[in-house]
């Protein structure tokens, strides 16, 4: 009896330290079932897991070895083998935990930016990320939806400020691929495609230097938020090779922030041209154009609505002597602060134009949705401290506020696929706590 219950305790301890182990493996595949993200956290906690067990395995099996060695009462080999056996279905199902397909990670209190969707984003569904690091920003489709045109900013890649990018939009689960249209100097902003989908304008800034032109030195204005109004940007037709077709501004000074109307035969963009920062349609077939805003301030980022009859665009409108005096004195050095900023709309000629929000800050970034009645934009207005930047849906006449997305930094730039049922934006999501920006593709759901 004595020996029968001395090898029953063995067994027990056996089976425990065998227990032990399988909770260390199973720590290895609960960290396999998070998304595929390498990060130093991902690898330490791999790392200790792999640790844990492969130390706890040789105590166990050494201790096997003494208490077996003296009077077993089942056989060493046995027992060596119950252990083996068993930690190689504890292995078995790590590795095939860790090789299962990713599900997306809700984290509502991520506050490194590393979560794809909050719970709230409702309207978001699938969402993909296309590009992983630096600053990629102002994604849009191209008018067949199976292209994205963007700018990007990697000094890692010898990116040093942003050119002109065209990617194939890809199928759930395989990698973005693009390539570079513009010329790779100078500095590039605000691409879009042509009806055709042959070709895409962008503006540059290369005629001017090979090198990228200064960045404001903020310290000199209160450190506020400055925009550079670069006066060699025109605004250039290349074809998907970067070959560069025509030029279509020449005019002293800043030209640039253009898109297309659903037809694809007029512009709409920004210039100085005139001594204001204002709006201009061109048909691009005669060149002859239309100066659609008349009052001082910054209008610029405008777009056509959908169904080609309005026009939407963020507009700064200095009203005191002093806020006057400090946007002319800007202006003057081709400088605007565009921290207080509205979504305005108009008829498609510049008619009626009026004011839709009121919400002071920044609003910014507006597009019609497929609808062309309701507008989706970006803006830090909940926040005084200037961020974060989410979008929101709002009605054309200013009711129907409802917020969008959540990201603790930044998300903007959205656009609409040509059917209307997926958007594409940019944000400060998911990139393991760096300020890298990045483009993402999710079904619209209403």
């Amino acid at each position: 009896m004595a020996g029968y219950l001395l090898g029953l305790a063995r067994l027990k301890a056996a089976l425990f330290n065998v227990t032990v182990i399988a909770v260390y493996v199973a720590q290895i595949a609960t960290i396999s079932s998070y998304p595929m993200r390498v990060t130093s956290s991902l690898v330490t906690a791999y790392t200790g897991a792999a640790c844990n067990v492969t130390s706890y395995f040789y105590l166990a099996t050494r201790i096997i070895r003494i208490q077996y060695s003296r009077q077993p009462i089942l056989k060493r080999s046995h027992m060596q083998k119950l252990v083996a056996f068993f930690i190689s279905c504890c292995l078995l199902f790590a590795l095939m935990t860790a090789f299962k397909p990713r599900t997306v990670v809700v984290n509502a209190d991520s506050t490194n930016g590393d979560t794809l969707l909050y719970p709230e984003e409702k309207h978001f569904k699938n969402i993909q990320q296309l590009t992983f690091g630096g600053d990629n920003a102002e994604a849009y489709f191209s008018y067949d939806g199976q292209w994205l045109i963007f700018q990007r900013t990697q000094p890692k890649e010898g990116i040093l400020c942003d050119q002109m990018f065209i990617g194939k939009i890809p199928k759930p689960g395989e990698k973005f691929e693009y390539k570079m249209v513009s010329t790779g100097k100078g500095r590039t902003t605000c691409g879009f495609f042509t009806r055709d989908n042959k070709h895409v304008i962008y503006a540059s800034t290369h005629l001017g230097g090979d090198e990228c032109p200064p960045v404001p030195d903020r310290s000199k204005y209160g450190n506020k938020y400055i925009w550079p109004l670069y006066p060699s940007y025109d605004i250039f037709m290349a074809d998907l090779n970067g070959k560069i077709v025509k030029q279509l501004t020449n005019s002293p000074g800043y030209d640039a922030e253009a898109t297309l109307s659903p037809d694809g035969t007029k512009m709409i963009y920004t210039s100085v041209k005139d001594g204001d920062i204002d709006l201009y349609i061109m048909d691009l077939e005669t060149g002859e154009e239309k100066r659609v805003t008349n009052t001082l301030g910054y209008d610029g980022g405008a777009w056509f609505s959908p169904d080609g009859n309005k026009i939407i665009w963020r507009a700064s409108r200095p009203k005191t002597p002093e806020e006057i005096r400090e946007y002319k004195e800007l202006l003057a050095q081709n400088l605007v602060a565009p921290t207080n900023m509205e979504v305005f709309v108009a008829n498609a000629d510049g008619s009626d134009a009026r004011q839709v929000t009121a919400f002071g800050q920044a609003n910014w970034a507006p597009v019609f949705m497929p609808d062309s009645k309701r507008i989706i934009f970006a803006s830090n207005h909940e926040y005084k401290r200037g961020f974060p930047f989410n979008m929101y849906i709002i009605n054309e006449d200013g009711t129907g506020l409802q917020k969008v997305s959540r990201d603790k930094g930044f998300d903007a730039f959205p656009m609409f696929s040509p059917d209307g049922k997926k958007i594409v934006f940019c944000s400060n999501r998911n990139n393991g706590g760096t300020r890298d920006t990045n483009i993402f593709l999710a079904d619209w759901v209403e």
